[in-house]
């Protein structure tokens, strides 16, 4: 049995973090109210495993019996989940004092989440992705409660419990049925055994694959498993809704592609037909129900979803563009919908959010830096050049024509088009409408001005010199062998 420690390091330097900043949180003056040290020492966590997530041996490295991987692959989402976490760190440091809910907890809850997320990017087996996802769903309930007083977030986290442990149900289901049907559970033994067989000709195989997509499926928003999305969404603390919107959905994208391309990656013929319904319903119906939202929280909820649907178009192309469409693509995302949920957090006041479309009105005038950051990140999620969503659409659209899927790219991009509106209208309401509220005069936290600045460089830097980043996704991409 293969055990290398360093393999982990990331994960136990996070684990170590974790329970540091509660005995902090314990240790520290409560008299004062003030706990800003725990937002230090988990930036500090979070830039130390970024340090050391590299494989010791710079190549593949499987350890713990082949269970556990690290490769290009890994090391990109890797990047992406704690590049999520940071920027969501920098968000909460003003936001949970203002809200009240300064404790020790929700800074390590973010770490912990942030472990799961690596296991399932890292997992070469499908109970260590299992116990990865575990690790951070449960993370992700506690947080969206975690405004314990409110009664909307409580709701939020009690129907984001009961929902994720019946879509995880279905995924431990698909994983005894696939055991039950191969005798292993190793992503490379499923592999080999599909391709000893020449196929996936055992319904219950079929049957198995079929539950894994509904508990990925749960977990990355696609239709008809999204329906927990926007009341989560509206209910959970802004700071933890940009959370959940990135670093969740690119671990569930992440597990998607590392099972169904290296397991099932053989039968692509049986599962591609599925995943590109998935695509089309999640792109349409999470494009058009937005139009209709005036809470900015529902309608990057729903925006959400509509991109989950074009993610799963650059699973289906399953080329060498396609996987690394995807790791690009999440995070450009990852810029453009932080950055997005930060400047809700700067508006809005303790017992007055900024969460109506209409609050943004005259915004153009009042706060010009705060409406240009969120102008840069509307026009990046709408696919408007030079912007990083551009790009990143332009990526997976050419993987669909690369792989000859036309018609689903067509159906992408007259997608990609009707998003415009609903983006463009914040814009619009920003420049061109009068105020409707009075815009108090705003103490900005240096932390959250540092994640907008980063998240706008991001954006256009992502949108304007892509190459770069591209090529290194292209050093980690998996394909259909």
């Amino acid at each position: 049995m293969t055990f290398n420690v360093l393999s982990i390091l990331p994960i136990l330097i996070l684990s170590g973090f974790g329970m540091i900043v509660l005995f902090v949180d314990i240790v520290s003056s409560r008299r004062l109210g003030e706990k800003n040290l725990l937002a230090y020492v988990s930036l500090l966590g979070i830039i130390l495993a970024a340090i050391f997530a590299r494989s010791p041996a710079g190549t593949t490295l499987f350890s713990f019996n082949e269970t556990f991987t690290i490769d290009n692959y890994s090391l990109f989402f890797n990047f992406i989940f704690l590049l999520s976490t940071g920027l969501t760190i920098l968000i909460s440091h003003s936001y949970i004092r203002r809200e009240e809910i300064n404790h020790g907890e929700y800074y390590a809850l973010i770490l912990f989440s942030t472990i799961g997320m690596m296991l399932m990017a890292s997992g070469a087996d499908l109970l260590i992705i299992f116990i990865g996802l575990e690790v951070m769903s449960i993370s992700i309930y506690i947080l969206t409660g975690f405004k314990r007083s409110i009664l909307i977030s409580n709701e939020a986290s009690l129907k984001y419990f009961l929902l994720g442990a019946f879509a995880t149900g279905f995924l431990l289901y698909g994983i005894s049925l696939i055991y039950g049907s191969t005798g292993a559970i190793n992503l490379k033994q499923i592999a080999g055994f599909i391709a000893s067989k020449g196929g996936m000709s055992d319904p219950m195989l079929l049957m198995g694959m079929g539950l894994i997509i509904i508990g990925l499926g749960f977990k990355v928003a696609s239709v008809p498993f999204h329906a927990w999305v926007p009341d989560v969404y509206e209910g959970a603390p802004t700071s933890i809704t940009a959370f959940m919107s990135v670093g969740p959905k690119a671990a569930g994208f992440a597990a998607f592609l590392r099972i169904f391309l290296t397991a099932f990656g053989s039968s692509h013929d049986e599962w591609q037909k599925i995943v590109s319904i998935l695509a089309i319903l999640t792109m349409t119906i999470g494009n058009v129900i937005a139009i209709a939202q005036t809470n900015i929280k529902r309608m990057l909820a729903y925006s959400s979803i509509a991109h989950a649907g074009y993610l799963l178009i650059a699973l289906v192309a399953a080329n060498n563009m396609g996987a690394p469409a995807i790791l690009f693509y999440m995070l450009a995302y990852t810029f453009m919908n932080i950055g997005a949920f930060a400047i809700v957090i700067v508006l809005s006041r303790k017992g007055d959010e900024f969460i109506q479309i209409n609050d943004y009105a005259g915004l153009g005038f009042k706060q010009p830096f705060l409406a240009v950051a969120m102008t840069l990140f509307m026009l990046s999620m709408a696919g408007v050049p030079p912007m990083a969503g551009f790009v990143g659409k332009f990526y997976i659209f050419s993987a669909a024509i690369k792989s000859g899927y036309i018609g689903l790219a067509v159906i992408g991009v007259i997608n990609s088009v009707i998003s415009v509106y609903y983006y463009l209208r914040i814009t619009v309401i920003m420049y061109m409408k009068e105020p409707t509220r009075e815009f108090a005069p705003l103490t900005i936290s240096p932390l959250i001005v540092a994640a907008i600045v980063i998240s706008v460089v991001g954006t256009l830097h992502l949108g304007i010199f892509p190459s770069k980043v591209m090529e290194i996704a292209q050093q980690a991409t998996l394909i259909v062998k």
